[in-house]
Parts: structure tokens; sequence; C-alpha cells
């Protein structure tokens, strides 16, 4: 690898003045634009250059399979940077062998500094201060999930608080699962970085990586502000993997408490599914934290905390709200001020916690009967009345989604099944329905996706993305595979793009030196679902044409050539008939010459 000096400009304009980093995939610098000064404003604008590590000794087949990774990471990056919390990706280029990306430079201080300095004066997060972090931390990771990447190294380091206006930044998707236009390659462990150990989920080290990894990292980075450890100091339960980190001292939110302990379960499936699930909850913790404030602010603060030994007893309430704040806002409407209320209304919050657990097992009646005993005197009775009607509505569109999913079966129509199916609550009534609805659908629809998804893998190891699209565009966008679909979609879209794109580059390539059958070859290979097709069919038009004139011109030059070899064999076998003609003893010339 060609270490850059601060003597070369790089592309002929990028100067390096410090070396950031160097990583599994490359090496990073800060550089300065040389030919972007400004009269003005005489300082440079810097940025950051990331020079992809290559083996120079290595074949010209495996140097062109570098190009096209760095091809197609160079577009992952184009689209990322869309996001304002996302580097922008200004240039990329080739030089002296060499693969270089320069991306926007954002002033500001990385999250593991910060971190650091509050383990040092020991100093910890406290509600709002988390709450924040997740907040927009959990919006970057929405949008790069909705692009169809997982960034895979998400951890203070690669977290920046942006000086200008103190927002995260989330940088170096070095990480992103390798691009290759066959197989996707994990990231094998000897290779991963010692400060991602730690916020790595397990299933992670197993090259089983799920979008909900990057939640995973994301948890452990909120536990390590609110309890000042760094994740390998924190301990384990051997009897069952997780991290027991609440305890007495840490006061925050019980909500929050909750909800973070969700982002870092071990086995995946118990997490937030996707970040647009966990945002959707977070944002209703949020809404009663807010009221919580602004209830506690006119309590005396005598009142304001629950007894220990009652804390107790509500935890487990809490701990049982796991899937149901993710998935019924029914519950979530139990606001944190019933739950940390003075124990003069405990009574009334325990029989709204008993309406609740009525409700979510399908007594609807007698869960309004309990909660419609709470006394109007009772500063629960609001959300009480609140609940009640919420229970209504949402019985009604539970009850109407239902029928739908069972109209839908009757008639076959699967996708629209199992659409009605997913809208129904995991509440322990509901659930048994659902669990009824999807075992007469679950093994049909498997069948029909595992063979769609074999088809798509098969043409897509042949390099034959317009039919994995076309395959994976079959598949109910509705099953439990959909989050897997919609990433392959876009890889495989962006690979058919990238390498439509590099086609089209090296048909430019062979019809610079007239080889115009060359070229046509390499435009026949673009799939003509292609977004560059329009213009690949008109080069095809121009170079078959080119190629006609340069057949039609050969062939006149050789017409014209046998032509005049005809001709100088016809003249030359005139001059020697008349040579022989002269000189024969009987010829008038020769007699004439004789006399």
């Amino acid at each position: 690898m060609n270490t850059p000096t601060s003597r070369q400009l790089l592309n002929g304009r990028y100067k390096i003045i410090q070396s950031l980093s160097s990583g599994v995939f490359g090496q990073t610098y800060i550089a300065e634009d040389e030919k972007d000064k400004d009269v003005d404003y005489p300082e440079r604008p810097r940025y950051v250059v990331k020079q992809l590590k290559i083996n120079q000794f290595q074949s010209t087949s495996y140097f062109d399979h570098l190009r096209l990774r760095f091809l197609t990471e160079t577009e992952t990056l184009k689209q990322l940077g869309k996001h304002e919390q996302i580097p922008e990706l200004i240039t990329c280029f080739e030089e002296n062998e060499q693969f270089y990306i320069v991306q926007e430079y954002i002033f500001g201080k990385p999250l593991s500094v910060e971190l650091k300095n509050n383990q040092t004066r020991g100093y910890k997060w406290n509600t709002t201060e988390a709450m924040q972090f997740l907040e927009d931390a959990l919006g970057i990771l929405e949008y790069v999930h909705s692009q169809g990447f997982i960034h895979c190294d998400i951890k203070p380091e690669n977290l920046i608080r942006r000086s200008k206006d103190g927002k995260l930044v989330l940088i170096d998707f070095g990480s992103i699962q390798p691009i290759d236009f066959s197989t996707d390659a994990e990231l094998p462990i000897y290779q991963i970085p010692v400060t991602s150990l730690g916020y790595i989920p397990p299933e992670q080290f197993l090259g089983q990586t799920q979008a909900n990894s990057d939640i995973y990292a994301l948890g452990m980075i909120a536990l390590q502000g609110l309890t000042g450890l760094s994740p390998l100091e924190l301990k384990i339960d051997p009897t069952n993997n997780e991290i027991p980190w609440t305890n007495e001292e840490i006061q925050i939110d019980e909500y929050l408490s909750v909800f973070v302990s969700q982002m870092i379960r071990y086995n995946y499936q118990e997490r937030f599914q996707s970040a647009s699930e966990a945002l959707w909850v977070f944002k209703h913790i949020t809404w009663k934290h807010q009221a919580s404030k602004l209830l506690t602010s006119h309590i005396p603060i005598s009142a304001r905390r629950t007894p220990k030994k009652e804390q107790k007893r509500i935890n487990p309430l809490l701990a049982g709200m796991r899937w149901g704040i993710a998935v019924n806002s029914l519950v979530v409407g139990v606001g944190v001020y019933s739950l940390v209320n003075n124990s003069s209304s405990y009574s009334e919050t325990e029989i709204l916690s008993q309406a609740i657990n009525e409700y979510q097992d399908g007594n609807l009646e007698k869960a309004i009967e309990l909660a419609k005993k709470i006394p109007t005197y009772s500063n629960v009775y609001p959300e009480a009345q609140e609940t009640i009607a919420e229970w209504q509505k949402q019985w009604h569109d539970d009850t109407k989604n239902y029928l739908v999913a069972e109209e839908a079966l009757k008639e076959g129509n699967l996708s629209d099944a199992v659409s009605a199916v997913e809208k129904l609550p995991y509440t322990s009534y509901w659930r048994a329905k659902r669990e009824k609805l999807i075992s007469k659908t679950q093994a049909t629809l498997a069948e029909k996706t595992e063979n769609l998804l074999n088809q798509a893998y098969q043409s897509a190891r042949q390099q034959d993305f317009a039919a994995a699209l076309e395959y994976l565009g079959q598949v109910p966008p509705e099953t439990a595979t959909g989050a897997i679909i919609q990433a392959k979609l876009t890889e495989y879209n962006q690979k058919l793009e990238i390498r439509s794109k590099y086609l089209l580059n090296r048909a430019y390539q062979k019809a610079s030196v007239n080889d115009f059958a060359g070229a046509i070859k390499f435009l026949e290979k673009v799939p003509k679902s292609s977004n560059i097709y329009p213009q690949v069919k008109i080069k095809l038009q121009e170079y078959q044409e080119k190629q006609q004139v340069r057949k039609s011109l050969k062939n006149q030059i050789k017409a014209m050539v046998e032509f005049n070899k005809h001709k100088q064999d016809m003249l030359f076998g005139q001059i020697e008939t008349d040579a022989k003609i002269s000189y024969s003893p009987n010829s008038p010339i020769q007699e004439e010459v004789n006399i």
C-alpha cells in the first residue's frame, strides 16, 4: 500500500496534512483542497480522504474486482451522504493504482472522548441526556436501514458530536458487508477492531448479522453513558447471557430502563426488530416522560417517590410491557406518573394495572368495568378514561383486521392475509388468534419465499442481477423475510447499476481504439432494466453503424486492391506479349532489322 506524503497532491488538489487512523479496509487522512481557496477566506476547506488498502502483488483480475468493489462503495456513500447527519461524499478517484474516497470533514469530537471524560469525572448521563442520545442516533440509524444497509460497526469512535449544533454524525461505513457481485462476505473475526468489541452483538460474530445488530450497539453506548462503564466492564449473567445493569444507584425513567434493556437483549429475535419500531416506541416514552415532569412539578417533593417496597411490586409490570409497549399503545397509555405516583393513589394504579391485564386477556367488558371503578377525584382517573376510549377503538380495529385476514385466507390471498394479521397486537388474546391464522399461511408462504430466494441467489451468483431482481420482486413483502428482501432488492439494484456503468465504460475504452466489435460485446451485456440502458441503446446503434461503415470501407479497399492487382497482372501480361511479338524471327520488325 503506497502511503501518500504531504508533498504530493492527490488528484492534483488534495494535500495530506494529518493521518487520522488505520483500519481493516484502509488508511484515513485529513486533507486540504489546494484548488478551492477563497480570496476572502484564505483557510482552505478540509476533507477526510480514505485510501483503500490494496495488495500490490495481486493479479490483474483481483485488481479489477477491487475496482468494482470501490465503485460500489462510493455509490453506497453517495446514497447515504444525502442524510444531514452522515458525511457527504465529495468525490472518488483512482490514482497510481490506488483508490481514494473524499468526504466531508465533520468538525467536532468523537463520542468516545466525551464518554471517557465523563468516566474520569465520575459523571453519568441522566434520563434526559440518554433520551437525547437515543433520539438522535436512532433517527440516523432508521435512515441507514431504510436504504438497505447495516452499518455493522457502531461504536463511540464512529459517532461525532458536531461542534456547530451538538448533533451526532455517523461516520466510517467501511465495515458495511463487503460488496461482491456473487455473495455477501462477512467481516472475519480476526479483522474486527479492538475498539468494536463489546458493541458487536453475538450473532455478528457468527456471521448472522441482522439489522437490529446496530440497535444492540446503540443500546450498549446508551448503557455506557448511563452506568459510566464500558461494555467489557459490565457483568454478564451466565444463566441467560443478559446484562443485569439496573440497580438503585441508577436513577432513570423506568420506561427508559425497559427500552434500553430491550435494545441489548442477547437473542436478536427478542430485541426491537427495526430502528423504525424502536423509534415508534421511543416517541411514546418521550411523551410520557415529558408529561410526567409536567405533572410532578405540581406535586410536593415528599409525595413524588414511590416507596421501595412498592417499586419492587411495580417492576414486574414494567418488565411485562417489553413487547406490549412495542406493539400496543394502550399499554404505553398507562403513563409514568401512574406508576411512580405517591402511595395514596397506588390502589387506583393497581386497579388500572388489573384492567390492563384483563384487556390483554381479551376480557374487554371486564377491563372497562374495572377501569370505571377508579373514582373521579383520583389523579389516575384521566388516564383511566383515556384508556377506556382507546380500548374501545383499538378493539374495533383489531376485530376488523382479524375478519379481513380470515376472509383473505379463505380466498387464498396470502399476501393480504399476512398483511392484516401483522396489524393485530401481541396481547395474549390476539396472539392466540394470530398464531392460528399464521399457521395456515406460514407453510405456503415459507415454501414460496424460499424457492424465490434460492432462484434469486442463484441468478446473483451468475451475475444475472436483472433476473435476481425479478425473482425478489415476486416475494410477498409482508413475510418474515421482508427486511431481507428489501435489503437484497436495494443491493441488487445498486450492483446492477454499478455493473452496467462498468460495462459501458469498458465499451467506451474499446470504441476509443476503434474496436467497435469489442465495444458492442460489452454493451450487449448491459441489462435492459438498467437506468442507463437508453444511453446504452444509443451507443449500441452508433457502434453498430460505425462497425458497418468500417466493414464496408474494408470491403471497398479490398476490392480496389484486388482490382488494381488484376489490372496490374493484365498490364504485365500485355507487355510480355508485346515483347514476345517484338523479338519473333518472323515479325516485320525483326525482318527489317535483318535487312
